[in-house]
């Protein structure tokens, strides 16, 4: 399998995860949790009395009124993306993406950008998740996501030192996306011929506990290639993967 075929194997899942992330939260109705920093009221001057106090009510239900309406689109281009409606979904979700409220319209630009790139429209796809990236309003932790979507929809069309400058910051242990971020980059590197970096870049990701163990497994491959050790216990490996350490390889030889 090629880097290419990986990569967009990689990409089906993680848009996969993410339809099913939102499509969850937002039928749960958790939409506190979900639908976060949308602001608190912001009242320069308090107003005495039942004046403010209703002003305070009022501004309260239109918030609650404009996340249950939100809730209701997203919701309802998710039923049209999973029958297969596509263009329906895409459609829907467009008001919503440019109104810049927060996780709610980042959450309607992810699925654009998605849906953009799942009918072969990189293009389109990366300005999308670029939107979404560059949304002030969005959660930080959706505007990264949406640039490492952004990278990865455009990589083959993207110098490799712009790679590495655009994910370095993310590709970093701890980070939520350091992963596919790191992955990237680590590629990046190799197609610079810079392969000191790019097999420490893989070798981190493999000893990242908080990296998925597909990803870790391919990127420990890489590293190996590269001449660079990611294993730290080899009987751990084993057993994750079934398997017994030879029992003559545990100690040399007697009489050696």
């Amino acid at each position: 399998m090629t880097r290419e075929d990986k990569l967009a194997q990689r990409d089906a899942a993680e848009q996969e995860a993410l339809l099913r992330e939102v499509d969850d939260a937002v039928r749960q109705g958790d939409t506190e949790e979900f639908l976060t920093k949308w602001g608190k009221p912001l009242l320069g001057v308090v107003i005495a009395g039942l004046v403010g106090f209703g002003g305070y009510l009022f501004w309260q239900s239109r918030q609650e009124a404009a996340m249950e309406k939100n809730s209701e689109v997203l919701v309802g281009a998710l039923d049209q993306v999973g029958v297969g409606n596509l263009k329906s979904g895409y459609d829907g979700l467009e008001e919503l993406a440019g109104a810049k409220e927060g996780a709610a319209s980042a959450a309607a630009g992810m699925i654009r950008a998605g849906i953009a790139a799942q009918q072969q429209r990189p293009e389109e796809a990366a300005k999308l998740f670029a939107a979404v990236a560059a949304d002030d309003s969005a959660p930080q932790v959706m505007r990264d996501l949406a640039k490492v979507r952004e990278i990865s929809v455009k990589y083959d069309t993207m110098k490799s030192a712009d790679i590495i400058a655009a994910l370095k910051p993310l590709a970093v242990p701890g980070n939520p996306y350091f992963g596919s971020a790191g992955e990237m980059v680590a590629h990046a590197y190799l197609d610079m011929g810079k392969r000191a970096e790019a097999g420490a870049m893989f070798a981190q990701i493999a000893k990242d506990d908080e990296v998925p163990e597909t990803l870790r497994s391919r990127a420990r491959q890489m590293a190996g290639v590269l001449g660079v050790d990611a294993i730290e216990d080899v009987d751990a490996l084993l057993k994750e993967q079934g398997l017994e350490r030879d029992a003559g390889a545990e100690a040399p030889a007697a009489g050696q």
